[in-house]
């Protein structure tokens, strides 16, 4: 995710740091071009027919309203995202506080918070489909949770769910908190099913499909409709729409995948290292540094 203060003019007008401008730079540049040689056709070989810009100012108009419903559909994903992820954080932060009150058996508890650790980065490298990397290899170790498991999140939670039966059963935990501590980790196990549901049920196909499909005729017909009174300013001019129509599909792209790599992805990182951070005092170790942006992104 990218986070940065408010840009000034120079940087509004030339930063590429988050900008869609890379991704689209090649499409863009193909249509330009095409629209500088209707003009060079036009003026130079033969007489193109011209079309009046009543249909495409119509066109035009059902092509933003329709982009931008697309946008608010994957913004709500991408937010939607967010909030559980949010969950997931306050989830984590209350069950430290539920051990304490609930559990006086400090191993246990400990072991608890680094499976509970443990399931969060996995559920990460779930969602991003990673393999473990360094920040997830100190958690795991110390949890002693198999990373290869038929779908490893769950094996974390299977295993703090394990644990809290059995400190039922040898009465280290009464049962009124052994039902608070399950109904957290029902809690926990919601959000991580919402992720999930998001991260495998992408926005129907047909809506980029329709969408690439009518700005790419859109802007390579929109030169007949200029050539007449723009003249050799109609590549300006086309460039100009395309840019706008294909940033806002390419943004529509990115924010439909709230959980990849890109630069408007969610900072997964960034939020398991604040949710290391407020469980350190209760595993009795040193906070870790929190996550700071790099060259304005921060992962």
């Amino acid at each position: 995710m990218i986070v940065r203060d408010k840009p000034g003019i120079l940087q509004l007008m030339f930063s590429m740091r988050g900008s869609v401008l890379p991704h689209i730079l090649r499409p863009l540049a193909v249509l330009v071009a095409v629209s500088a040689a209707t003009v060079l056709i036009d003026r130079s070989l033969f007489k193109l027919p011209e079309s009046n810009v009543a249909p495409f100012s119509v066109l035009g108009v059902a092509l933003s309203l329709f982009l931008g419903f697309r946008n608010n559909a994957a913004y709500d994903r991408w937010w939607e995202a967010r909030k559980l992820w949010g969950g997931l954080v306050a989830d984590l932060r209350s069950l430290a506080r539920e051990l304490d009150l609930f559990l006086t058996d400090t191993d246990t508890r400990k072991h608890l918070l680094r499976l509970s650790l443990a399931f969060l980065h996995l559920h990460r490298l779930n969602l991003r489909r990673l393999s473990p990397d360094e920040a997830a290899k100190a958690p795991l170790a110390t949890a002693g949770i198999d990373a290869s498991a038929a779908h490893p999140p769950c094996a974390a939670l299977d295993a703090m769910n394990a644990t809290l039966s059995q400190a039922l059963r040898d009465g280290r935990i009464d049962g009124f908190g052994a039902r608070a501590l399950s109904a957290r980790l029902g809690s926990i196990a919601l959000n991580q099913a919402g992720c999930e549901r998001i991260a495998t049920t992408p926005l129907p196909y047909v809506y980029s499909l329709l969408i690439f499909r009518t700005v790419y005729l859109y802007c390579l017909l929109l030169p007949l409709a200029m050539i007449g009174p723009e003249g050799w300013l109609t590549p300006l001019f086309v460039g100009l729409v395309a840019y706008v129509f294909l940033g806002l599909a390419e943004v529509t792209e990115d924010l439909a995948h709230p959980f990849g790599g890109t630069q408007n992805a969610l900072p997964l990182d960034a939020i398991c290292r604040t949710v290391e951070i407020s469980l350190a005092p209760h595993l009795g170790q040193e906070p870790p540094a929190p996550l700071k942006p790099q060259d304005y992104y921060l992962s």
